[in-house]
């Protein structure tokens, strides 16, 4: 039985344990009436311990709605772990303290995260889980779907639509602040995601469930050759990579990605109708960002940050364009595997 407030009281299973204990102390009790009285408060005590449901969320998962977020600990986390990336840094700290802290907010928070491969979407997705939920992507309360392996079939659009909204409807009715994160989106078909425009938008509830607290996250390649084109532009101008804005870059990213029929948003009504919190844009990787990727991983690996390994392996990294040679095509994504070959 599940209580107003989303956790657990005392399981079935449990309760009929505890009265068997009660029946049995009063079969004993004619013959050691003291033994049958220490019995019954120590079976009165275990129920009423029992009954805490902290107590039974220290070994079942529970959705916790007021779950504070430690924006100090999520913005360490993002400006020492994630290399290059000073707008998505910026926005996604922005953006998740002000929802966490509002606590009425009017529509689900919904981010668009863009750029090539390699440059920190999947990881940044990680991060935001593990700040969310203490299992990060292992909750019970996170939810992964990769268009190639949840919706790969083009003529199952319908049967994909009607799937989602299920899926998303069951969670949120078991726990508010669930987090769905959708990889692959540029090699999602176009108009499944569609289905779930009713769970964004300004609504109290639908069908007797609400959505706002909910937190849906979109990690998409498509828009990258705009945010390259972009950066690429201020590099030649001699201006920093830290100087592009948001400005700069999310109004034409949300109109390419609109207008790109190899992106699952093209013509959604997700961006027609503003539903899309905000667009991030993922920079791509220069030399010295490969180089940090590689001291990460070595550290994570916890072996000893050698220099020679280092540049060994950003140098067998392929950059462009092909004159300049200024970012990495597949930013960070073999590092890790190129590691193990030192």
């Amino acid at each position: 039985m599940w209580r107003a407030s989303g956790r657990p009281g005392v399981p079935a299973a449990l309760r009929r344990l505890l009265l068997l204990l009660l029946l049995a102390t009063r079969e004993a009790a004619a013959l050691e009436p003291v033994s049958v009285g220490l019995a019954i408060g120590a079976a009165s005590a275990l129920t009423g311990y029992l009954s805490y449901t902290d107590w039974y969320c220290r070994f079942a998962e529970c959705c916790d709605a007021e779950r504070p977020l430690d924006a100090s600990a999520l913005k360490q986390d993002l400006e020492e772990k994630l290399f290059g990336q000073h707008l998505a840094t910026e926005v996604i700290l922005k953006a998740l303290t002000g929802f966490k802290n509002n606590k009425n907010p009017k529509k689900p928070l919904t981010l668009s995260l863009h750029g090539w491969a390699g440059t920190g979407k999947n990881f940044v997705s990680q991060i935001m889980a593990d700040h969310l939920h203490p299992r990060g992507l292992k909750s019970h309360f996170v939810h992964l779907y990769v268009s190639t392996l949840h919706f790969p079939h083009e003529q199952k659009i319908k049967l994909y639509q009607d799937q989602l909204q299920k899926w998303i409807h069951g969670n949120v009715s078991k726990c508010a602040n669930s987090m769905f994160i959708f990889d692959e989106m540029d090699k999602l078909h176009p108009g499944i995601i569609d289905a779930i425009k009713p769970f964004l938008d300004y609504y109290e509830q639908v069908d007797g469930v609400s959505y706002r607290r909910a937190i849906f996250i979109f990690l998409s390649n498509a828009g990258g050759d705009i945010i390259t084109r972009t950066a690429l532009d201020f590099w030649r101008a001699g201006r920093k990579r830290e100087e592009v804005q948001l400005k700069d870059l999310e109004a034409v990213l949300s109109v390419g990605v609109f207008n790109n029929k190899h992106s699952g948003l093209w013509h959604s009504g997700l961006i027609d109708r503003n539903l899309i919190d905000y667009f991030v844009p993922f920079l791509p990787l220069e030399y010295r960002h490969v180089q940090m990727c590689v001291r990460a991983e070595l550290q994570a690996r916890g072996a000893v940050v050698d220099e020679e390994v280092v540049a060994r392996v950003a140098q067998e990294m392929t950059f462009f364009p092909k004159d300049e040679k200024i970012y990495s095509d597949k930013g960070c994504k073999t590092v890790q595997s190129r590691l193990d070959f030192y």
